[in-house]
């Protein structure tokens, strides 16, 4: 069986790091594999990107950094993930990894005109997601966890929308038969996204917000951990036929 390969594009918070662990950690969580099946690379600290073989398939982690900073560690991953999308390696960005694989495909990435996007919130479902094995199957509006200020503008040319919500036009994308971007947090629950909407509360109420509500709106939901359950799931069987 071939390995899920993380790419760690950045670290959570200090506080929920040593508290929860990190991005991967909840990742890994969801998708349900064990450390041993998995590749853990940070792009951040200068890990050297493999080459394919071997990949079942790829996991962007979100970032605090910005896809439009154009960091060369970031540069660097944007050119692999073009060529994993054109070797049909299975991919999920998810928020940061979202941008940057959109951006990575000729897509547009720049800071939402609504401002930053936190809390528990309620997404449309395309009438094509319908049929797509990662988000198929649900009713038309499903609730995920949000923490984000950057969003895909415009997503890449023969990409399928496939999520949306008044705040964000694209809020997942399918490029290809198997590669995917999510702006929400599937590997965030509600604890973690009341920590982030406690850490952003200056910039919140800056932005006339309020961060009070948004916090007490949060809450848990099964999308999340079902959606990267489906990844790994379509993941070991796509790579089980190349």
């Amino acid at each position: 069986m071939g390995k899920i390969l993380i790419i760690k594009t950045g670290s959570t918070l200090a506080e929920l790091k040593a508290r929860r662990g990190d991005f991967e950690d909840w990742t890994l969580a969801r998708l349900g594999v064990a450390q041993h099946a998995a590749r853990i690379v940070d792009v951040v600290q200068g890990d050297p990107l493999p080459d394919w073989a071997g990949i079942a398939g790829v996991v962007v982690t979100g970032s605090h950094a910005m896809v439009t900073e154009h960091h060369a560690w970031s540069e660097r991953t944007a050119a692999w993930l073009a060529e994993a999308v054109a070797r049909q390696v299975p991919t999920l960005g998810i928020c940061y990894g979202h941008q940057l694989l959109a951006y990575a495909l000729g897509g547009e990435v720049d800071d939402n005109p609504r401002g930053r996007e936190y809390g528990t919130v309620e997404v449309q479902l395309a009438d094509e997601a319908g049929a797509d094995p990662l988000l198929g199957g649900w009713a038309p509006a499903i609730r995920v966890q949000v923490c984000h200020t950057q969003s895909v503008l415009r997503a890449p040319a023969g990409a399928l929308r496939l999520a949306w919500n008044p705040h964000d036009g694209c809020q997942a994308f399918r490029a290809g038969t198997c590669a995917w971007g999510v702006q929400f947090h599937p590997e965030f629950d509600a604890d973690v996204v009341r920590a982030y909407i406690d850490h952003m509360r200056p910039l919140l109420a800056a932005e006339r917000q309020d961060p009070d509500g948004l916090r007490a709106a949060t809450a848990d939901t099964p999308y999340g951990e079902e959606i990267l359950k489906r990844f790994a799931r379509l993941a070991a069987q796509l790579h089980g036929g190349r």
